[in-house]
């Protein structure tokens, strides 16, 4: 089981943030016009579920799973209160059952659990999608994420994880060029389930 120190933590933080703020992640954004107009999505380590808020302004439903069940209740509130298809569950994500073949849109952003890899392409129906980014061992100066390796992707892990999928967008530009540009300290793949 994730550390209850963990659980912890994102309650705390998540008890004075404001839902109606939350923003998608920048490979959700910059390739919304991959996903298709309808169909189930999972916004996995969702946060504050910008990423399922998009998903559902897209034309999809959502589910969003986090490990704060402070987040899940406010995100069941704000859905309830503005009528969105959107479920939020909390669970342990270490121990996650993640159902097989249900979802045509997978979104995860900043968070790295190997093991779940498996799990993760499962769950895709056939022909869907998983947007997948997260932090990468080969950092630019500045960089402010975890430093724990276990969440950190080593060069070309993230491609490698997902090689059953079919990659169809995939960005890693390590410390190349000038450093104030780009996405830089992250790994994003879009691919596709055959």
């Amino acid at each position: 089981m994730e550390d209850k120190q963990v659980q912890e933590k994102w309650d705390r933080i998540y008890t004075v943030e404001d839902i109606s703020k939350a923003k998608p992640c920048a490979l959700l954004a910059e390739n919304i016009h991959l996903l298709p107009h309808q169909g189930t999505a999972l916004d996995l380590a969702c946060g504050l579920a910008g990423n399922a808020l998009a998903l559902i302004k897209h034309g999809l439903s959502a589910q969003a799973w986090d490990i704060s069940p402070v987040v899940v209740a406010k995100l069941n509130h704000y859905a309830s209160e503005h009528q969105l298809p959107l479920t939020a569950h909390s669970c342990d994500l270490t121990d996650a059952q993640l159902p097989e073949s249900t979802f045509d849109v997978i979104v995860i952003s900043h968070y790295l659990q190997r093991p779940l890899a498996p799990a993760i392409v499962n769950a895709l129906k056939p022909n869907g999608l998983l947007f997948y980014q997260t932090f990468v061992r080969d950092t630019t100066p500045g960089y402010s994420g975890p430093s724990n390796p276990d969440f950190l992707l080593e060069q070309g892990e993230l491609l490698r994880l997902f090689a059953a999928l079919r990659p169809v967008f995939y960005r890693e530009e390590g410390t190349l060029g000038n450093h104030q540009l780009g996405q830089r300290n992250i790994a994003q793949l879009v691919a596709q389930k055959n």
